[in-house]
C-alpha cells in the first residue's frame, strides 16, 4: 500500500488515548524526538495561534525550527513545517514509509497489539521528519487534551496552556477543572509553565499540578502592560507590550481579533523563557515575527471578484464562536451571510447561540468528514435559537456557497476546520 494512504487508512481507528503505542514507534524508529529541544502548547482555544507565533518569531531570530500542528485544511504536509514551509511531499513519503515500517514490524512482533490511529502515526512521522532536517527547535501543538495525547513524549523547555474551555468533554470530562487537568499532563518536571487566561476553577487544577512536578507558573499577564491606540480602526493588531522583562513599543500582529492579543501575550512571554534558557530571541525579532505570522482559517479575510469579501473562522467551539460574534460586531459593516457545518460532538447550541445575532442569514451544510453533524439536526437547531433569521440546508459545501453568494457579498464560513478545509479546496487554495 501506498505510504501516505497507509497513513490514511489508519483514520478508521479514530481516537485513542494512551502513550504506549508511540512511545514504541519512537522506540523503533531510534527516539527522533530526543533529537531537538521542543516546545509543548495546549490549550482549548489559541493553542494553534500560538504554535504560529511562536515559531514564525523563532524564525526571525535565526533558528532552524519546525512546528507540528493539527489538523489540516487541505494538504497533510500542512502538519509538519520546518523552516516556515510545509515539508515537501518526497521528504514526507520517505519518512512515512519508514514510519509504516516501524509499525508494521512492531505490530508482527506483538509489541503492537492493533494498529495504531492517525494520530499516532503522524505524530512519530512529524518527529522524524524533524530529525532528518535536523531542526534545532520544534514547537509542539497539542491534539487533544495533553496528558495522554500522543505529543506528549516530548521532553520540553518550556511547555504553555493558552485557555481551558468546554470542548471535546466526552474526551477530557465534562467540568472545567477535569479538562483543566487533561491539560495540566504537559506540565513537566522543574519546566516552567506559562499560563494564559484562564478562570479560577480550572486554574487551581493546574496550580495543583505545577506543584506537584516543581514547576514554575508564568502568568502571561503578571506585570504586564498592554494599550490598544488603534482599537477597532485597523485591520490588525496595532498594540503597546511592556512586560517585566522588556518594552516592546509598538507592535503589529498580523493576525486578527481582539482575542489573537492574548495569545500573542502568551507567546512573547514564551518566547523571553526560551531566550533565558539559551535559545537567543531578540526584541526585534519579536516584532518581525508577530507582524508576519500567518496561521489560515482564523479569521482569515480573503477578497474575491466582483468585490465580495470572504471570512474564514474554524470557530469550532462556543468560546470561538464567541470571539469570532465579537470580532464580526467590532468590524461592523454589513451583517454577513453564514456558512455553517459542526461536527456531531460539538455544542452547537452554545456556538450558534453566540454567532447567530451577528449574520443575516444561515446556510447550513455537511463537511466532507464522517463526524459531520447532520445539516438538517443544525438548521433545526437554528432556528429554535433564531426563529426570524433565514435559515437554508444546502447539500455541500460548494452548493452553500453558491447560495449565500447570490444574497450577499459578504460571507463568513465557520463551524469546523474540516468546513473550512473544503471550503480551501474549492477555492483553489
Amino acid at each position: 500500500m501506498d505510504e501516505l494512504a497507509y497513513l490514511f487508512s489508519l483514520e478508521q481507528f479514530g481516537i485513542k488515548f494512551g502513550l504506549d503505542n508511540i512511545r514504541n514507534i519512537l522506540a523503533r524508529l531510534g527516539h527522533p524526538e530526543r533529537s531537538f529541544r521542543s516546545v509543548h502548547i495546549a490549550g482549548t482555544n489559541g493553542k494553534g495561534s500560538v504554535t504560529a507565533m511562536v515559531d514564525t518569531v523563532l524564525r526571525r531570530a535565526g533558528h532552524r525550527c519546525a512546528r507540528y500542528t493539527s489538523p489540516h485544511l487541505v494538504s497533510l504536509a500542512e502538519r509538519f513545517v520546518i523552516d516556515g514551509r510545509a515539508v515537501d511531499e518526497a521528504a514526507m513519503r520517505a519518512a512515512a514509509r519508514d514510519v509504516r515500517d516501524a509499525i508494521e514490524a512492531l505490530r508482527g512482533d506483538g509489541t503492537l497489539q492493533a494498529a495504531p490511529t492517525f494520530f499516532e502515526a503522524t505524530t512519530a512521522l512529524a518527529f522524524e521528519l524533524f530529525r532528518r532536517a535536523t531542526v534545532e527547535v520544534a514547537v509542539v501543538e497539542v491534539g487533544l487534551g495533553g496528558r495522554l495525547d500522543s505529543t506528549n513524549v516530548i521532553q520540553p523547555i518550556v511547555t504553555a496552556i493558552t485557555s481551558i474551555d468546554f470542548d471535546h468533554q466526552q474526551y477530557l470530562g465534562s467540568t472545567l477543572e477535569a479538562i483543566a487537568l487533561e491539560k495540566a499532563g504537559i506540565i513537566k518536571p522543574g519546566v516552567p509553565v506559562i499560563l494564559g487566561d484562564i478562570g479560577k476553577e480550572a486554574l487551581a487544577a493546574i496550580e495543583r499540578t505545577a506543584r506537584e512536578k516543581r514547576a514554575e507558573i508564568v502568568h502571561a499577564r503578571d506585570g504586564v502592560k498592554v494599550s490598544r491606540p488603534d482599537r477597532g480602526r485597523t485591520p490588525v493588531n496595532v498594540f503597546t507590550l511592556q512586560t517585566p522583562a522588556r518594552d516592546y513599543g509598538l507592535l503589529t500582529l498580523a493576525l486578527r481579533g481582539e482575542h489573537q492579543v492574548a495569545n500573542a501575550i502568551v507567546a512573547v512571554r514564551l518566547l523571553e523563557r526560551l531566550n533565558d534558557c539559551g535559545i537567543s530571541v531578540t526584541a526585534d525579532a519579536v516584532r518581525d515575527g508577530l507582524a508576519h505570522v500567518a496561521w489560515p482559517g482564523r479569521l482569515e479575510h480573503r477578497t474575491l471578484g466582483g468585490g465580495r469579501e470572504l471570512i474564514l473562522d474554524a470557530a469550532h467551539n462556543p468560546a470561538g464562536a464567541a470571539a469570532l460574534a465579537s470580532y464580526l460586531t467590532n468590524i461592523g459593516g454589513e451583517r454577513p451571510v453564514l456558512v455553517f457545518g459542526a461536527m456531531r460532538d460539538k455544542d452547537v447550541h452554545g456556538m450558534l447561540s453566540a454567532l447567530l445575532p451577528t449574520v443575516s442569514r444561515m446556510i447550513v451544510t455537511r463537511a466532507s468528514n464522517s463526524r459531520s453533524a447532520d445539516p438538517e439536526a443544525l438548521a433545526a437547531e437554528a432556528r429554535a435559537i433564531a426563529p426570524s433569521l433565514d435559515v437554508e440546508v444546502s447539500v455541500s459545501p460548494a452548493a452553500a456557497m453558491a447560495t449565500a453568494w447570490s444574497s450577499s457579498s459578504r460571507i463568513v464560513v465557520a463551524g469546523s476546520i474540516f468546513l473550512l478545509g473544503d471550503v480551501f479546496k474549492e477555492l483553489g487554495a
